[in-house]
């Protein structure tokens, strides 16, 4: 340890708090510091033990206000780029490796979440990162995971759209962030204790918000979708790739309650997500003696993982390493890059960073 005093054996200096802060006093006849505050003030306002303790609670109060300071700042640490180089190992030209923390700093997901196409696709892998992936992350890719979710909450209040994905993305993130605060303990989570707090409790604050959105009827006086034909009504209809946007659906008007009951609909929604041997494993019959689509399909749900559909993923290109969104052009050398580029879903992404 290094020696900073003119002498070793020196009692040492002697300090005041004063509006200023901490100051060093002098002694107006010797010129020299005070080594003892009884000689130059009172003992009762300046006693050394009640100086330590308050000088603990100052502490811990400016770490307090520093941690929500932090925690509220918007600014975001992360660079913007179009595509980055995932390196798993060190070679010669280059040292270390990309971690998921790193990718997910680096490529635009900040952008990414203004596109519809992507838009579902960053959720998603929001979501998974806060089931397993949380602890994972340095302590930048944390602050940046909490102000892109916080961008995500914002656009979702303003254009009311997507809200049930974004309500089980929150419920998501705080189970997992009650599990690791309550029962594992503070110390796998990079940041003060009071810090996480603070955003449990600002995710509790978006969950409130989004449970008090009231939908507002577009003033918009043409055509609307239950004046379209009923056939053109049912082929929209089996565009919706989530069951439960069916159900919601039908509680608009009692014509299209009909038609979301139709058991056609049920059974393509059924072979799409699931395969021949997963709907023959789960076969439900009507009181008719028919197969019920519908009981079957969220029967299915509950035993087996949805088929998932983006407009728009990320994508790795084996030739060169490089992770991009799709449609975005990078440095490859290969001489049909679109050959080599493969479509990563969220799941694949975290999974590109296990090592």
């Amino acid at each position: 340890m290094p020696f900073l005093g003119q002498d070793w054996r020196s009692p040492g200096q002697s300090w005041v708090k004063t509006a200023d802060g901490w100051k060093r006093f002098l002694d107006e006849k010797s010129g020299s510091f005070v080594s003892d505050l009884s000689s130059y003030c009172n003992k009762e306002v300046y006693n050394k033990e009640n100086l330590f303790n308050s000088l603990n609670y100052d502490v811990a109060a400016k770490k307090r206000k520093k941690d929500m300071l932090n925690s509220k700042t918007k600014t975001q640490y992360f660079h913007q780029e179009k595509w980055i180089y995932v390196h798993k190992g060190s070679t010669k030209e280059r040292h270390g490796y990309c971690t998921l923390g790193e990718a997910f700093n680096r490529l635009d997901f900040s952008t990414a979440i203004l596109d519809s196409r992507r838009f579902n696709y960053v959720v998603r892998l929001l979501e998974l990162i806060a089931k397993s992936q949380l602890t994972s992350l340095s302590g930048i890719a944390q602050k940046n995971f909490m102000n892109i979710l916080e961008k995500v909450v914002l656009k979702v209040l303003e254009d009311q759209q997507n809200i049930r994905l974004i309500r089980e993305l929150l419920q998501t993130l705080y189970t997992s962030l009650c599990t690791l605060v309550q029962r594992v303990g503070k110390s796998v989570l990079v940041g003060n204790i009071n810090m996480w707090v603070y955003r449990m409790e600002t995710i509790l604050h978006w969950q409130q918000q989004l449970n008090n959105i009231q939908i507002t009827r577009p003033a918009f006086k043409g055509l609307t979708f239950t004046d379209l034909p009923l056939c053109l009504q049912l082929n929209i209809m089996q565009r919706l790739s989530d069951g439960r946007d069916l159900v919601s659906l039908g509680q608009v008007a009692p014509d299209l309650h009909v038609l979301s009951e139709d058991r056609l609909l049920w059974k393509k929604l059924c072979q799409y997500h699931f395969s021949e041997r997963q709907i023959r494993k789960r076969l439900i019959l009507s009181d008719k003696g028919q197969l019920d689509w519908k009981k079957m399909y969220f029967k299915l749900v509950r035993c087996y993982p949805r088929k998932e559909q983006y407009g728009d993923t990320l994508q790795l290109c084996r030739h060169c390493h490089i992770l991009s969104w799709k449609g975005t052009d990078h440095p490859c050398t290969a001489n049909n890059p679109e050959s080599c580029s493969v479509s990563l879903s969220p799941q694949d992404f975290i999974n590109l960073f296990k090592f």
